[in-house]
């Protein structure tokens, strides 16, 4: 099992202020959390800076990621380490991933940036149900939803600052690596939990 945050943002998101140094240095010497997902807004940049200084450690695990901007909210594809040229629908985001294999997650689907009521209709392989920048209310209608259409839960911090990481994270029945990890999440293989949960 492995424990790993599946929504972080680097300084590459421009609304966030985390290194990709820092956060090598912080899941290195977690006691638990060893992944994470690096999810940057609309660019794979962070997620390159922090696989290059991660590469000298053996014992954590690094997962490309993207938050995807669409016209009707936001989407986090899993797996991916490219990104078209613009993102123009939902549609063209889902097929995107799909057809690199990667794992298309709803963050903070009612959240402001979330897809909301959309979110009955996308063929997503899990729902973030847990995101501690959402209500309680908000993260309870997500995991009604993931229930509802029996998908996978998971949680992520979402951070942007430094103080906000690790405040949620994935326990994940996989191997450290990603492939066995989005294996796993499309599984189900999944528990979200958050600080007050360890």
């Amino acid at each position: 099992m492995i424990r790993i945050d599946l929504h972080l943002h680097t300084f590459f998101s421009g609304d966030s202020t985390i290194s990709p140094k820092f956060i090598v240095n912080q899941l290195y010497s977690h006691p638990f959390i060893k992944g994470v997902a690096i999810t940057d807004h609309d660019t794979l940049d962070g997620y390159i800076q922090v696989r290059k200084l991660a590469a000298p450690y053996r014992d954590i695990l690094i997962v490309p990621g993207i938050e995807v901007s669409t016209q009707w909210g936001h989407i986090n594809i899993l797996g991916v380490e490219e990104k078209p040229e613009e993102w123009l629908t939902i549609e063209g985001v889902v097929d995107f991933a799909k057809e690199r294999g990667g794992v298309i997650i709803l963050p903070h689907p009612y959240r402001g940036s979330g897809v909301n009521e959309r979110i009955r209709d996308i063929p997503a392989d899990a729902i973030e149900v847990f995101n501690p920048h959402a209500t309680y209310e908000q993260n309870k209608m997500a995991e009604k939803m993931a229930r509802a259409r029996n998908l996978p839960e998971v949680a992520g911090s979402d951070a942007h600052d430094p103080q906000e990481m690790w405040t949620a994270y994935t326990e994940v029945k996989a191997e450290l690596s990603v492939e066995s990890v989005l294996n796993a999440i499309r599984k189900g293989l999944t528990k979200p939990k958050s600080v007050k949960q360890p």
